[in-house]
């Protein structure tokens, strides 16, 4: 078993659509990390391709050069999504209630999901969905920081350090395995920090939103 049920569990159990049912019209990072995503994306992603943004927001971060030929987006706040201008079509749905997208098999060349990986309650039920909507040879980018809505945030995420966390996506992607599926590549961790000096870095002063995201890709 990937996580056992008390890994699972978060601080408030109430409704998640209780607690996303107002707008928030802020980002949850700093513009060090933004950038470091968008960096990443637009080194990552192509143009003219469908693109999946899954926990998405007012806001993807997609580079403002690059055009797609669809981006959907999914989310819990039907205002948030409504406002963010690189969405083509969006969807509302609570995937701890629900992880089984409405969407066709094979029918994406990348999703992605920004700072909000930690709220995922049955994360080998939803990595699976990101393997199924991807077409072969497509990228998952998931990518997140030390930041949380602690309360919301599952036990696993919370009690460990960043670098667990790292290692508990990984395993998210390489839950994504049987007899008749190929599942992911090997993920690859990418974590960076402010262009400070090392021990600065080591020791957090000032150096700002910690970045990390994983990715890997769709084998066919």
């Amino acid at each position: 078993m990937l996580l056992t049920a008390d890994k699972r569990t978060k601080l408030d159990d109430t409704d998640d659509n209780l607690f996303y049912s107002y707008p928030r019209f802020v980002t949850h990072v700093d513009e060090g990390f933004i950038q470091q995503l968008t960096d990443l994306y637009r080194e990552r992603l192509k143009p003219n391709t469908r693109i999946f943004d899954m926990m998405s927001s007012w806001v993807s971060h997609l580079p403002d050069e690059m055009q797609f030929a669809h981006v959907e987006g999914h989310g819990m706040n039907q205002e948030e999504l409504a406002k963010n201008p690189r969405l083509d079509r969006y969807f509302v749905q609570d995937l701890n209630a629900n992880p089984k997208l409405p969407l066709p098999d094979s029918d994406f060349d990348a999703v992605v999901n920004c700072v909000s990986v930690q709220y995922l309650q049955y994360p080998e039920a939803v990595f699976s969905e990101i393997h199924r909507i991807l077409k072969p040879g497509g990228v998952a980018i998931i990518s997140f920081s030390n930041r949380m809505f602690y309360q919301k945030a599952i036990a696993a995420w919370r009690d460990g350090s960043e670098g667990d966390r790292v290692e508990l996506v990984k395993r998210y992607f390489d839950s994504v395995t049987g007899a008749n599926i190929p599942g992911f590549s090997k993920p690859e961790v990418i974590a960076k920090f402010a262009n400070l000096p090392s021990f600065m870095q080591m020791l957090r002063i000032g150096s700002g939103d910690p970045f990390y995201a994983v990715v890997a890709y769709r084998q066919s």
